[in-house]
């Protein structure tokens, strides 16, 4: 990591490796501790990434314990902390619960840690949880990140696009 920027609502990190060494748009960032966001532009011999402290990120993430997913975002608010949404209310969690990356991303693989669950709501508009996450990586202390690259990325999504959602 070469830049690091935690102070905005759109917080962006620099790498010092691009696309001569094969990293790609999209490809997932993750450190020893957990994820620390997406590629977001590559140069021959640089790549920024969109940090999981982004109010546009959004990562598919579940409660360890009990398989139930949500989206991973961040509101802006702490540098240490993101949240978790959609997660249903028949979804069981308690204080403490780890989160990780779910299955359904196209980028991250499953299991690869974000944080423990510190505070739990209701949204009363949709019946659905809003989870503050503690986050395991200290996101203004970044060194040596891993770029990620799903090889069976594309297989995936061609089957995907190839399913037909059945008519209601």
């Amino acid at each position: 990591v070469i830049k690091n920027s935690f102070n905005s609502r759109e917080n962006y990190i620099t790498i010092n490796s691009g696309k001569n060494v094969g990293i790609e748009v999209d490809m997932g960032v993750v450190n020893d501790k957990g994820i620390v966001g997406l590629i977001e532009k590559t140069s021959n011999d640089f790549a920024t990434i969109q940090s999981v402290l982004n109010t546009k990120s959004k990562i598919n993430a579940k409660i360890k314990n009990s398989n139930h997913f949500g989206s991973l975002i961040w509101d802006g608010k702490n540098v240490g902390y993101a949240q978790l949404i959609d997660v249903p209310r028949l979804a069981s969690l308690k204080h403490g619960d780890s989160i990780v990356t779910g299955g359904n991303s196209d980028i991250f693989p499953e299991n690869i840690p974000i944080g423990k669950i510190d505070k739990i709501f209701i949204d009363k508009k949709t019946n659905y949880y809003t989870i503050n996450i503690r986050l395991f990586n200290d996101m203004t202390s970044l060194g040596y990140v891993y770029v990620i690259e799903n090889k069976r990325k594309k297989e995936k999504q061609l089957l995907e696009s190839q399913t037909i959602a059945p008519k209601k």
